[in-house]
């Protein structure tokens, strides 16, 4: 079973505002997203946000042939 990296999208009602965010990236992302729909006068609310995790298999490569 080959290793497996996990990517996130984001999205505020059905828009997708951030797509394929690493995993690393994306807890950062996430809050400060949210804190700025609360903070800022927008169309959206907090409860208007929802990501989705993605994971896809990592390719690793050996050698490489030119």
């Amino acid at each position: 079973m080959s290793p497996k990296e996990k990517y996130f999208h984001i999205y505020a009602k059905d828009k997708c505002l951030f797509y394929n965010i690493k995993e690393d990236d994306f807890e950062v992302t996430w809050r400060t997203l949210n804190g700025m729909v609360g903070l800022m006068k927008t169309d959206y609310k907090v409860e208007d946000l929802s990501y989705e995790m993605v994971e896809r298999p990592v390719f690793l490569v050996d050698e490489v042939s030119y």
